[in-house]
């Protein structure tokens, strides 16, 4: 995660970043960049994040892991995964799909987002 955002900083730092408080300190320290934070993800985070999901106040998730390794996160994964489903927020699980929609946001591509808040 934190060599994704170091590439795309330029981008990053023209929005709101989001972050579990471990993972923001880690894109911090790499980046220079001051993201907002969420408690911890096993203490509150993940909930705080879904919360955000559900009132469409977040216009893409990115929720890099590893798939070949099973972690006590996976049923954060799926719950964020299907709360982005349900309420059609873009996510991305890999760098290939995180790149995408990075550049897309930078492009304006999702700009269809603020429709779907102002709903």
């Amino acid at each position: 995660m934190e060599n994704f955002c170091v590439a795309y900083r330029h981008i990053l730092s023209k929005h709101t970043v989001y972050a579990t408080d471990t993972t923001a300190w880690m894109i911090e320290t790499a980046t220079g960049l001051k993201l907002t934070r969420y408690l911890a993800g096993h203490v509150g985070g993940v909930k705080q994040l879904c919360a955000q999901v559900s009132h469409n106040d977040i216009d893409l998730v990115i929720f890099l892991r590893d798939p070949e390794a099973a972690f006590e996160t996976d049923s954060d994964f799926n719950q964020i995964a299907r709360l982005c489903d349900v309420h059609n927020i873009p996510f991305a699980s890999n760098l290939a799909t995180a790149e995408v929609l990075i550049l897309a946001l930078e492009q304006g591509d999702l700009n269809w987002r603020e429709f779907m808040r102002n709903k």
